[in-house]
Parts: structure tokens; sequence; C-alpha cells
């Protein structure tokens, strides 16, 4: 039976609900009196439910896909203006017991380069990440009990926080490990991560559980139900996603959306953010091995609208789409939805510091967007966003319900906004090449105009000076 509010895996996310959610879209994609009282309902910034989505995502009515996509454009600016987070990703690990058929890293894949990073290792990495000017970094590790335990993971945290080189520090590091306790999550929280990330891949149980036929990751209930335990144990801002193409997009995006409603029911607040990753080639893996029938494959097109679905249906989310898509689909993304891009990434484990040897590949999957960090800060200033490296808002404590409070109303602008142009600042003091440093400075003094309070515009005046004469790290 389906509950939002229930800590059962198979009660927040109901087959049973899910399936009626899809047939119900069906009954109802041309009916236009109900689509327009959808409409109305996204437009008061509040939400929509995952039935009422999935009747928006079967209407193929184009003229209500474009009012869909200007609807989720203007949400976003509304709630995000236009800021776009930058990370990368640092692989410690892929050393990994799980058999997901999906990820080159299952184990019987015995002709990947197995590696673990040493913590000089790690160090050498994090001071290449620090050279690009990356402040944000999101953690991943194959799940192995041996060569990955949580000991490792809570070592290469304290590591990351503990190396300043030059003007370089990472600021705020996330993480995405594989589903765990709740006494680890809690070691987690005390270690000081900023997300909790872990991609549910698919949420039709029987799908899930043929696409993880052995290791721990293999039980449903236990992976899904991982989010609950790390809120239990503390972590605020927790991160879903799904893999599209492993089943069809519709129960995906359904499932996605119940998961939200969930943590929203039973947690007092729902996901910091959702990542809607696609599956791309790599070692091994063939993404045409996935597609569930005619339903499981997913265009641009489609996939665009089901980003600026999940826009208007969480509007206080925050979006994340990595370096897997093209810079033509990042573009486009960005003005449905997405709100955090990678730059720079690397998917293997190591090379930042020296470029792996292709011998030795051990890439998770491939990249598509392979431009260096200056090149993605100057193509984002170039279409008016503000590339920000902030982490104000974890280190103030404005984390879980406190920072959609401050979304919800709206006060975050008077934070997000001079943090953002402050940071971006410092990347072009010390990282930027001339031509994104002149326009990038073009950008701040324009956007500068734009905070709403005198007083905070006036400070960040202020701070915005004192950065070009050699100080560091202000934040509202």
């Amino acid at each position: 039976m389906y509950d939002p509010k229930s800590l059962k895996a198979e009660e927040f996310i109901c087959h049973d609900e899910v399936m009626d959610s899809l047939a119900y879209a069906d009954e109802n994609k041309d009916n236009k009196e109900l689509i327009r009282q959808i409409l109305d309902k996204a437009a008061l910034r509040k939400g929509i439910s995952h039935r009422e989505a999935s009747v928006l995502l079967a209407c193929e009515d184009e003229e209500i896909t474009k009012e869909i996509c200007s609807l989720a454009e203007q949400i976003k600016k509304d709630f995000y203006g236009n800021r776009i987070v930058m990370f990368a990703p640092l692989y410690l690990s892929n050393y990994c017991v799980n058999g997901c058929v999906y990820c080159p890293y299952h184990h019987q894949n015995k002709h990947i380069a197995r590696k673990k990073l040493t913590q000089e290792e790690i160090r050498k990495e994090v001071i290449a990440l620090q050279d690009m000017g990356h402040k944000r970094l999101a953690l991943e590790a194959g799940e192995d009990p041996v060569n990955n335990p949580i000991e490792y993971i809570l070592e290469c945290i304290k590591t990351v926080y503990s190396i300043n080189h030059k003007n370089g520090a990472i600021r705020r590091v996330n993480v995405n490990i594989a589903a765990t306790t709740k006494e680890e999550y809690k070691m987690l929280k005390d270690a000081g991560i900023g997300t909790y990330i872990l991609f549910q891949e698919t949420y039709h149980k029987d799908s899930y559980e043929k696409l993880h036929p052995t290791g721990p990751k293999h039980n449903y209930a236990w992976h899904t139900e991982a989010m609950d335990r790390a809120m239990e144990a503390g972590i605020d801002d927790v991160g879903l996603g799904v893999l599209f193409g492993l089943e069809m997009y519709r129960y995906e995006l359904a499932g996605l959306l119940m998961h939200a409603e969930h943590l929203e029911a039973a947690q007092g607040v729902g996901p910091h953010t959702i990542s809607v990753p696609r599956v791309r080639p790599a070692d091994d893996i063939d993404p045409d091995d996935f597609d569930a029938g005619v339903d499981g494959g997913l265009t641009d097109d489609l996939f665009a609208k089901i980003i600026a679905i999940i826009r208007i249906a969480v509007p206080y989310t925050g979006m994340i789409m990595s370096t897997r898509e093209s810079q033509k689909m990042r573009a486009k993304a960005l003005h449905l939805g997405i709100s955090q891009i990678s730059g720079a990434s690397k998917t293997s484990v190591g090379g930042y510091d020296e470029p792996e040897p292709e011998e030795e590949n051990s890439a998770q999957f491939e990249t598509d967007d392979k431009r260096t960090l200056d090149e993605v800060v100057k193509w984002l200033m170039d279409m008016g966003y503000i590339p920000s490296f902030c982490t104000a808002c974890y280190r103030e404590g404005r984390t879980g319900d406190r920072f959609m409070t401050l979304c919800k109303n709206g006060q975050i602008q008077n934070c997000c906004h001079p943090n953002a142009l402050m940071t971006l600042k410092e990347y072009l003091v010390d990282y930027a090449s001339p031509e994104t440093r002149s326009v990038g400075e073009a950008l701040i003094d324009k956007e500068l105009t734009n905070i709403p309070k005198e007083k905070v515009r006036q400070i960040a005046e202020e701070y915005i000076k004192e950065i070009e004469d050699g100080k560091r790290d202000f934040r509202f």
C-alpha cells in the first residue's frame, strides 16, 4: 500500500502507485482542462505531485511542452537566479564487490585497471584541482569493505580538507558512496561532509534486482531506504538521482518524485539536489543493452522536457548535470532547471595531477564535455550566467530545512548572489586566463547592481576590492 510517510521502500516507492499514475497520465494526456489546472498550480512555485508530473510528461502537445519549459526557466530564475554552482568529482577507488551490469567497476570485470589512491596521491589530485580553481568536490568510491572501508573514506575527507595550496582550498566535500549504516552516516556527518549523494539507478524493483545480481547493492530496500538512515543520522542535505536509460523514463520520473515527496513527508525536508545522469559508454558497457523497449530510449528533447518537469515539481531543489552530457545538451538544460555542473572532470581514479596512461583505463564512464574549467567558466559567463564557487550556506549552517526556508522566502538572493560574485572574483584573480578575467570583471560590475539590498551590495563591493588586494573567503 502506498504511504509516503512510511520508512519501507516498497510503500513509499509503491509499484502499484507508479503504474496507476502512468495509467492516469495516459488517460488524461489530452485533458486540456486538467493540464491547465496542473500548470496553474505549478505557477504558484510550490511544486506538483508525481501524478501531476506524469500527466505533463505524457502530454505530447508541443505548445504545452513550450509552456512547461518556459515556466521551468522562470521558476529556476526565481529561486536560483543566474548562478551556476561549479564542482568536480574525485574518484578515490574503483575496487567494488557489486555486480552492477551497467558499471565497469563490477567485480566480474577483470581487464579494467583497479586503483585506490593513497593519501599522498589524493594530496596531489586535490592540489591539481585547487590549481584549476575548484572549491567543491564530490568524492566517489566503489563498494568494497576491505579496500574502501569507512575508515578509508574518513581519512580521505580529512586529507582533502587539510590541504591549503597558494590561495586554494576545498571548502566543501560532498560524498557519493554506497548505502551504509546509520552509525557510518553519523561518522560522515562528524567528518564535515556537505551533501550525501546516492543514485537510485532505477526505482523499478524487479529491474533493480536484475541490474544488481550480486553484492550488497542487490538489496533494493537497503539501498532505497539509505537517505532516511542518513538524515536520521544528522546529515541535513541529501542528493537523489536515477540513471536514465536503465528503465522506462516515465517510471523513473514518477519514482524519483515519489522519493522526494517521501523525504518531505517522513523527514521534514526534501532532497537538497537531484542528479539526472544518462547511461554512457564505458569499458565493458554498451548503453544500448539497457533500453527498456520502446519506452526506454530517451531522446535529447524528451530529456530536456523531463528536466523542466522536475524543476517545476521540486522548485527549491538544486539540479545537477555532469560532463556525461555534451556542451549543447548542458546549455539547453541550464535554461530549464540545472543549477550545478561539473567542469574539467576526470571519471578515472587519478588523472588530475597527471594524465592516466591509456593502457591503464580506470574510468567509470566516458565524458562528453572535455573542456577545461576556464573554458567552461567563460562559456557560462558568455551566456549570462554567474559561475559560483560558493560554499557559504554549508559553512554557515544554512543546510536542510534552514536552507529551504531561505530559498522559499527569497532571502537566499541576498546571500547567494553576492557570494557567487565574490567567489567568481577569487577565481578570476587567482586562476582565470586574461580573456576570461576580462569577461568576468564586466559581469561582476553588471551583476552587483542586481543585489536587492543596498547595504549588502555595498559590503559586497568592499569585499570584492579586498579580494583584489589579496584577501580571501568572504561570505554572507
